[in-house]
């Protein structure tokens, strides 16, 4: 049974080269981020930031904070349009096969109106590739 007054062992960190060792399995760790940054801000400058963390889609300040400092900007941008014309989309691709397939079957649906509507779902695909290539492109 253990001693409820001993502390638990914790790892031991070694300021000189910023490791932690676990004393019982003999094993570092070397932190891949070994260089602590610290600044001070206002309240006016962090209302700022969080209201430009809420812009980009991110809640966590020190992936925000890098990201900002490495690329200079983030861009985020809403993609809830594109995705709803790609499901729309798709439930119409799905609706011309199902068009096509009673067609074979009855001889009741005219060809050429599947074929324009085909051609209609095709314009609609090679717009959403455009928007695709120029949200890639930012």
């Amino acid at each position: 049974m253990e001693n409820p007054s001993k502390p638990l062992a914790t790892p031991a960190a070694s300021p000189a080269t910023n490791t932690t060792v676990n004393k019982a399995k003999k094993k570092e760790y070397v932190r891949p981020r070994n260089i602590n940054l610290a600044f001070r801000v206002t309240e006016e400058e962090r209302a700022m930031i969080d209201k430009r963390m809420a812009q980009a889609g991110t809640s966590n300040l020190r992936a925000y904070i890098v990201k900002m400092a490495i690329d200079g900007r983030v861009i985020h941008v809403e993609l809830e349009s594109v995705r709803e014309m790609v499901r729309l989309l798709s439930n119409a691709t799905n609706n011309v096969n199902q068009i096509a397939k009673k067609a074979n079957e009855t001889d009741n649906i005219f060809a050429g109106d599947v074929r324009v509507l085909q051609e209609h779902i095709d314009d609609i695909w090679g717009q959403a590739r455009e928007i695709l290539q120029k949200l890639n492109a930012l």
